[in-house]
């Protein structure tokens, strides 16, 4: 595990305000679906499986009987963490110089953890090793949903058409879709999509950077909707549905912590090497009601 220290930083002689970072997408799921308040632990919501139908009575008739059904959905609880490590002569330099560096770690931290909660819900993918997490079941990821369209490169198959598909999916098994997640990549071949006279298809999407509508439709655009770079591309390009039906929210939430001893992560005893470490954690809780409410837009080759 790499640590951070001095000599990764250049100390300036003339302060400039502020650090660097390269921008990172935050979470889609909490663009697109708003997070409800949950105790800690499993919560389990009462979900309607058949609906009450009505009927028609003659004068004189006998009325029938009709019931509803209902089934449960268990949310369960995930916790995701970031612990970053620093040499102890790092803090002297931040505050002596007024760096920022101990700030811009913990935003980050915070980015990393809004991103964790996007590649939880679509892919169960462990952030930090790229890989399957077991306790995350498919049916509370998203992109395991059998609503599925394939991108290919005929002309028939535009990019705009290939979410109408997606669209429809969801329509056919009852749902109104009402938001969609897009890959960067995904998000600019659309909007940059033109008619054959070289006429863009969607001018008031600019380059699809900073999506907020399409065709109606809460929109968002994340490279977690293809896992990307945290782990190998899913070659997921879009995930349109209900977003309603994706019931989430904080669990806990404890506040960024600055450990001085012990060793938090395994990696040595802090003190014996001269270190402290910055540690940030979560406790997400979340439930995909119906998979069915979901489709996404897969390309079968990365990258295209």
């Amino acid at each position: 595990m790499a640590v951070l220290a001095t000599s990764n930083i250049t100390l300036p002689k003339t302060i400039a305000a502020g650090m660097f970072s390269k921008a990172t997408t935050g979470s889609a799921v909490a663009a697109l679906s708003g997070a409800e308040p949950q105790q800690f632990g499993e919560v389990t919501h009462m979900t309607l499986t058949g609906r009450p139908r009505a009927e028609y009575v003659g004068e004189g008739a006998v009325k029938g009987s009709t019931n509803a059904t209902f089934g449960t959905k268990v949310v369960t609880p995930h916790k995701a963490q970031v612990t970053m490590r620093f040499n102890e002569e790092v803090q002297w330099a931040d505050e002596d110089y007024q760096l920022g560096v101990l700030t811009t770690l913990a935003n980050e931290g915070g980015i990393a953890l809004a991103r964790a909660l996007d590649l939880g819900v679509f892919h169960g993918i462990n952030p930090l090793t790229g890989t399957a997490i077991a306790s995350i079941v498919a049916g509370d990821r998203l992109a395991t949903t059998t609503n599925s369209v394939e991108l290919v490169t005929a002309t028939v198959n535009t990019p705009d058409t290939v979410i109408e598909q997606a669209a429809g999916m969801v329509i056919a098994d009852g749902y109104v879709p009402n938001g969609i997640a897009f890959d960067p990549t995904y998000a600019w071949t659309v909007a940059t999509a033109r008619y054959g006279d070289g006429r863009k298809k969607y001018p008031e999407l600019g380059f699809g950077s900073n999506l907020t509508t399409f065709e109606g439709l809460q929109a968002y655009s994340s490279s977690t909707v293809s896992a990307t770079p945290e782990a190998t591309n899913t070659n997921v390009k879009a995930i349109v549905g209900d977003w309603s039906l994706l019931r989430w929210g904080v669990q806990r939430r404890i506040p960024v912590e600055l450990i001085k001893f012990g060793d938090p992560d395994g990696q040595g005893d802090l003190k014996r090497q001269n270190q402290i470490a910055l540690r940030l954690e979560v406790v997400y809780g979340w439930g995909v009601m119906d998979l069915d409410g979901f489709a996404v837009v897969r390309d079968a080759v990365a990258n295209v």
